[in-house]
C-alpha cells in the first residue's frame, strides 16, 4: 500500500475520532518508512498530554481494527505540532492572534511583529519600528498567497 494511501487512510481515522471532539483539529500526518505514524493534533486552546494519550490510545485501536499493518508492526505518536513547527491551518492562525510571529515570504524576506488579525484571505500583522518618541507601530494586511510560513515567537 503506498505511503499516500496510509496517509489518506489515517486522516480519515483521524477526523472520524475527532468528530466528537470539536475543539480539536487535525494538522498533519506523516509516515515513516518503518510504519512510524506520526499524527500531529491542535485544539483551539492548545492539547494536553493527557488527551494526547487518549487520542492515541483510541486511534492506535483504530489503526489495528482496519488491519492497515496486519502483523500489527507499527508505531503511532499523537502529539501536538511543537513551538518551532510552521502554522499549517487558517484555525492555528486565529488561535494564535495576539502573540508575535515571524512570517516567512516567498521571496524569502521576513517581518515580524504581533497577529493582529486573521481574515479569510490575508492577516494583518502589527509592527513598531524605532525607539522611543521616534517608535511608529505600523500595520501590514499580508495576503497568505505571499506567505510561505508563519512561526509563532517565543519571547522570554
Amino acid at each position: 500500500m503506498a505511503i499516500e494511501t496510509q496517509i489518506q487512510q489515517i486522516e480519515q481515522l483521524v477526523d472520524q475520532l475527532l468528530e466528537n471532539h470539536p475543539e480539536y483539529f487535525r494538522v498533519t500526518v506523516k509516515i515513516k518508512p518503518t510504519n512510524n505514524v506520526k499524527v500531529f493534533i491542535d485544539g483551539d486552546n492548545g492539547v494536553t498530554i493527557e488527551k494526547c494519550v487518549s487520542f492515541n490510545r483510541q486511534l492506535y485501536k483504530l489503526i489495528e481494527e482496519a488491519a492497515m499493518y496486519p502483523e500489527g508492526e507499527f508505531s503511532l505518536e499523537v502529539s501536538s505540532p511543537g513551538v518551532g513547527e510552521p502554522l499549517k491551518m487558517h484555525r492555528q492562525y486565529t488561535k494564535n492572534i495576539g502573540r508575535d510571529v515571524e512570517v516567512v515570504f516567498a521571496d524569502g524576506s521576513k517581518k515580524e511583529g504581533k497577529l493582529l488579525q486573521v481574515a479569510e484571505a490575508d492577516i494583518i500583522l502589527e509592527r513598531s519600528e524605532g525607539k522611543g518618541k521616534k517608535a511608529v507601530t505600523q500595520q501590514l494586511v499580508i495576503p497568505f498567497e505571499n506567505i510561505k510560513s508563519t512561526t509563532v515567537q517565543i519571547k522570554f
